[in-house]
């Protein structure tokens, strides 16, 4: 004799709760480490008022002299020996040559000069500083 016999019914409806926890913390984990993710090179840039220079649709380079004096090509250490080779092999192809130079206010002047006169030398003509805005224009 049988008893109590079963029958299967098959769900037709996808359970998406546990998707949806999922993807919040997921969303959770992502919102709390792209803050992270951003590298960068402590610059202490000087404030000063200027107006900013046109660009074109090519990316400029971003060349950065920290405190120390070490040269960084786009997040690439390089020597000061170097810079104009690397600079030359850079913009060979390119028709828009511009560099954008940020150094630390710690930073010579001479130093920066002799950069710059580096830049040049590989045959770029705009050089454009990128500084911090002064107390005066916030």
């Amino acid at each position: 004799m049988i008893t109590g016999v079963r029958t299967r019914t098959v769900l037709s409806q996808i359970n998406v709760t546990p998707f949806v926890d999922v993807m919040l913390v997921l969303l959770i984990i992502f919102m709390v480490t792209a803050p992270m993710m951003q590298e960068g090179l402590d610059v202490n840039l000087p404030k000063v008022k200027a107006s900013g220079i046109a660009l074109t649709d090519e990316e400029p380079i971003a060349l950065t002299i920290d405190k120390k004096g070490e040269i960084t090509i786009n997040n690439n250490k390089m020597v000061f020996s170097e810079l104009r080779d690397k600079l030359e092999a850079i913009y060979k192809r390119k028709k828009n040559k511009i560099v954008l130079l940020r150094a630390d206010r710690d930073v010579s002047y001479g130093y920066v000069v002799k950069t710059m006169a580096e830049i040049r030398k590989a045959g770029i003509e705009k050089v454009g500083m990128i500084t911090e805005p002064s107390e005066i224009e916030k």
